[in-house]
């Protein structure tokens, strides 16, 4: 009885250090994107709040500061236009992400039902995912071109007959943030539509059969199986494209000019970044990150918290 222990604690001891033979190169492995982390992302986020507590800007060839002055620049922030931009920037990502994560939920329930029988299914999925390799800047470039008063759109609607004189795209309100919110869906629903596609491929046959046995139509499948399954993949979606909206930069810097359209409606919050930034501005852009930083956490855990809230019993 005593042997028989003794040959379990041996047995016990070798599994044990196995695992951490293994579970070192696990943590040496985690080394390198630890120190980027700490390098490039944690030691520049503590700096950055660091001099948002000074006054440091640049006054022609002259340097002012760092003088210390707490709280002041988040103070002046919020006296500025930051919440008409905050709005700018939620209003063009609402108008890109809502038809992006429709259509990509319709092509990947198509592209993954293998009843349908689609032909040509690869080639299509490699279509939609070229937008996405193509660079913003081009792409605002190419709609500056399209859409201009001189333009073929409007050389096109003119023919048809159905406007008389040109349409000013770009010095309309709404005319340009729907063309900043159609080249960020063009450029994005691709990716989403290989996400969310990769997830109902992982869903198991088996429960779509079973619900069909039991006379379930396609939508009741939809909205009681693919979808509840679909959870963590459309969370990851959702964070993810709340990220990109937030940092929406490129596209609407190219077609405003860095102006940000008529009245600045259509000046984003990274865009109000970029301007103290380019003007030497450090205490007042430092204020800014930070408060997108804070902003940016509060959005994805409130979306993550939402999303697995647990129903009352």
């Amino acid at each position: 009885m005593a042997a028989n222990q003794k040959g379990a604690t041996a047995v016990r001891k070798s599994k044990n250090s196995k695992a951490v033979r293994y579970n070192k190169w696990g943590y040496i492995f985690l080394i390198p994107f630890i120190v980027a982390f700490l390098v490039f992302q944690l030691v520049p986020l503590v700096n950055t709040f660091y001099y948002s507590l000074f006054e440091y800007y640049r006054d022609g060839r002259k340097v002012i500061g760092p003088n210390w002055v707490g709280f002041k620049n988040y103070a002046t922030i919020f006296k500025t236009d930051l919440l008409k931009y905050a709005g700018n920037t939620a209003i063009m990502w609402i108008m890109g992400f809502i038809p992006q994560i429709l259509v990509s939920l319709l092509l990947a329930q198509w592209f993954s039902d293998s009843r349908l029988k689609l032909k040509g299914s690869a080639f299509f999925k490699t279509v939609i995912y070229l937008p996405n390799l193509i660079m913003a800047s081009a792409f605002s470039m190419l709609f500056f071109a399209l859409f201009s008063d001189n333009g073929p759109v409007n050389s096109i609607l003119i023919k048809i007959g159905l406007i008389d004189e040109p349409f000013s795209f770009l010095y309309n309100v709404w005319g340009t943030r729907s063309l900043v919110a159609a080249m960020n869906f063009l450029m994005w629903f691709g990716n989403t539509t290989i996400l969310l596609m990769a997830g109902i491929m992982g869903i198991d046959v088996s429960l779509y059969e079973a619900a069909e046995v039991d006379g379930a139509n396609s939508w009741q499948r939809f909205t009681r199986i693919t979808l509840p399954l679909l959870k963590p993949i459309l969370i990851y979606v959702i964070i993810t494209s709340l990220i990109g909206g937030i940092q929406m930069f490129d596209v609407p810097q190219i077609l405003t000019d860095g102006a940000g359209g008529i009245n600045r409606t259509s000046m984003t919050l990274i865009m109000y970044l970029n301007k103290h930034l380019f003007s030497k501005n450090y205490g007042l852009g430092g204020a800014l990150s930070v408060i997108l930083f804070i902003i940016t956490t509060i959005l994805s855990l409130s979306v993550y918290n939402i999303m697995y809230r647990k129903k009352d019993n």
